[in-house]
């Protein structure tokens, strides 16, 4: 795969190391196994996959060069670049200025842009309305498009599908921005709809199955499906997509509840389900799988407590975290600061939208820790991470001897 010319301070020696070891000793990525480093009386099990995935690395290269090739332009993100706050105040910080929120609200008016400037997009890609924008004032959208190219293969699938006649459900969170750039890139090739989980599918049934009116459709999934949504005739053939950021498991749930309710409306046998429900198993993000399959894999071993790093609003994160709460104590942080002493932790209440503080974390006895980030988390935030528990508890951090531990 390719390697990403990134800056170095988001690198980090330690995983480098870790990363090295695991892909020689497992080329085929196949053991789910965390990474055990002891330091002292603490045991830090690490996650067999995290961190930068390839559409982060390429866009966070795209970026810094982009700054660094043109010192006397001015520089727009269309939004956040990837959903992690060091990358992004690092961009803010050589000049790079952002156009609207990770909701879509207006930071800077569009006439303030003009055909002189350039606009990045970011790795969630963004919506063929603003690609339109940017065009009608003279701007390449393309020039320096970051979107991720997994990304981009849903929206490809989903234009391939739709144009054999099946509609789109998209499984998503509805505000996300990668959620509204594929609602949109797929909205002119098929009627599209979002879901955000297992519920509104079990929901869709009803609506599928005709036994409720377009009406209460309309209301219950207001502004989330195309204009002329038809549940007569655009529930009758389906295909599943997602955010490429969502728990790959509960996709697959939703296309498999889904696919069943269509086999009995239309009473189709396993060759002829086909038919009326399109197979897009293949638009599950690769990095999003490998990361949740290594929690899995880590929570098969002993542990205390989890650590899961990354930014607050970064969707392929809370579900890790989500997957760790199911076990363990789980404590949701975006660096090292959040480790206050010896006993306090802030961290990130993801389902009530707050933070709060928890003491006694590590308490006398727990020593055992595992430790993984979203696909947005420099590798070196990690590292510090590990680095600040082993000082704040009164031991010794020493790269070289850790390093020791992986021959």
């Amino acid at each position: 795969m390719k390697t990403f010319d990134i800056p170095i301070n988001y690198r980090s020696e330690l995983v480098s190391a870790i990363n090295h070891k695991r892909k020689n000793d497992d080329k085929l990525k196949k053991d789910f196994t965390p990474t055990l480093i002891k330091i002292g009386r603490l045991e830090f099990k690490i996650a067999r996959h995290f961190g930068f995935c390839y559409g982060v690395e390429n866009a966070i290269e795209i970026a810094f060069k982009t700054v660094e090739a043109n010192p006397n332009k001015r520089i727009f993100l269309l939004s956040e670049m990837i959903h992690n706050p060091q990358v992004n105040e690092d961009l803010i910080k050589n000049g790079v200025r952002f156009i609207q929120d990770t909701l879509g609200n207006p930071y800077i008016d569009w006439t303030e842009i003009s055909e002189d400037d350039i606009v990045i997009i970011p790795a969630f890609g963004t919506t063929k309305e603003t690609n339109e924008l940017l065009k009608e004032k003279g701007i390449n959208p393309i020039q320096y498009n970051t979107t991720c190219p997994f990304v981009e293969k849903v929206w490809k699938r989903g234009s391939q599908i739709g144009n054999k006649g099946y509609s789109l459900i998209l499984h998503g969170k509805p505000q996300h921005e990668e959620t509204r750039a594929t609602f949109s890139q797929c909205a002119s090739e098929a009627p599209t709809l979002i879901i955000k989980n297992l519920q509104e599918a079990k929901n869709l049934r009803k609506y599928i199955k005709q036994e409720a009116s377009q009406q209460d459709f309309q209301k219950e999934f207001k502004d989330r499906y195309t204009t002329g949504f038809s549940i007569e005739k655009d529930l009758q053939k389906i295909g599943v997509i997602n955010q490429t950021t969502m728990l790959a498991e509960d996709t697959q749930e939703i296309a498999n509840y889904l696919k069943g309710i269509i086999s009995e409306v239309h009473n189709s046998s396993d060759e002829d389900i086909k038919i009326h429900f399109a197979d897009t198993r293949d638009t599950l993000c690769y990095a999003t799988n490998d990361n949740q399959s290594a929690v899995k894999g880590m929570l098969q071993t002993e542990a205390d407590l989890a650590i899961v790093i990354g930014g607050y609003n970064s969707s392929n994160t809370s579900h890790l975290v989500e997957l760790c709460e199911e076990k363990l104590p789980t404590y949701y942080i975006k660096d090292g600061s959040e480790i206050k002493d010896e006993k306090t932790i802030h961290h990130f209440d993801f389902h009530n939208k707050k933070m709060i503080e928890t003491t006694d974390y590590l308490a006398a006895g727990k020593q055992k820790i595992l430790i993984t980030a979203g696909a947005s988390c420099p590798d070196a935030i990690v590292e510090s991470v590990i680095k600040r528990v082993v000082e704040i508890h009164g031991e010794h951090y020493n790269l070289e001897t850790i390093l020791k531990q992986l021959n």
